[in-house]
């Protein structure tokens, strides 16, 4: 499953902040370092490391769903080497038992219980 993407309600309030400080000045500069060009290069560089978390999220996603079909394909080769033993030198061999299987002298066999009279 997909990790949800993140979304900045603070970036769109500020590109909203921007556009409004613009129609008053588009060079506007209220001192102490507070410009509109400084007010859009932190929204440029927060929409920036905000695009590169949600990149990551992706790259995260694609890794597990590698990582996930890696697994499967080990699960089912293992099953397979198991299986490979059990034919090769039997179900009640100790090779089978040494690989992991369980021997088939030593499965529990269930017990039926036996109805009251």
């Amino acid at each position: 499953m997909a990790r949800p993407k993140k979304t900045s309600p603070a970036i769109e309030k500020a590109q909203q902040r921007l556009s409004a400080l613009l129609s008053i000045d588009t060079n506007l500069d209220l001192g102490n370092d507070l410009t509109s060009a400084a007010y859009r290069a932190e929204i440029v560089k927060a929409q920036a490391l905000l695009d590169a978390y949600n990149t990551l999220l992706s790259q995260t996603d694609g890794a597990s769903n590698a990582f996930v079909g890696a697994e499967k394909s080990l699960k089912d080769l293992s099953e397979r080497m198991l299986l490979g033993v059990g034919v090769k030198f039997g179900k009640d061999s100790t090779q089978y038992e040494m690989a992991g299987g369980v021997r088939k002298s030593e499965r529990k066999r269930p017990v039926r219980k036996k109805m009251a009279e």
